[in-house]
């Protein structure tokens, strides 16, 4: 069993940045693939960016291309999103996911962060 901690959101203008943080417990962290997805109320949750075992591959949606970055750091159990040059449209709930499937599916979620990008 995997429990995930999102931190580090909050209210920011429009062109500025935020660091989310994914604090994870268990000792496998490092075997699982990391993710982040955002959800805004009345749509579906969507991904934004995917992370390997290692850090070494990542890969991110179009939209947050070039303005977002994901890392990890096994050794802190951590998974982070880097969130540059924010638009208002960045406005949701943010969501960690641990233990990527084949199927594109994840095995863990953490509660969501708040992240709010005004005009």
């Amino acid at each position: 069993q995997v429990q995930l901690v999102e931190s580090g959101g909050g209210l920011v203008q429009a062109g500025g940045s935020l660091r989310l943080s994914c604090a994870a417990s268990g000792r496998t962290f490092s075997r699982y693939a990391m993710g982040w997805f955002r959800q805004a109320p009345g749509k579906e949750r969507e991904f934004v960016a995917g992370i390997r075992l290692s850090g070494y591959i990542t890969y991110y949606a179009d939209s947050v291309k070039g303005r977002f970055t994901i890392s990890r750091d096994n050794a802190k159990n951590t998974v982070y999103l880097q969130m540059n040059s924010l638009k208002p449209e960045d406005t949701d709930v943010y969501y960690c996911a641990a233990d990527h499937n084949v199927d594109g599916s994840y095995n863990y979620w953490g509660k969501g962060n708040q992240v709010t990008v005004s005009s």
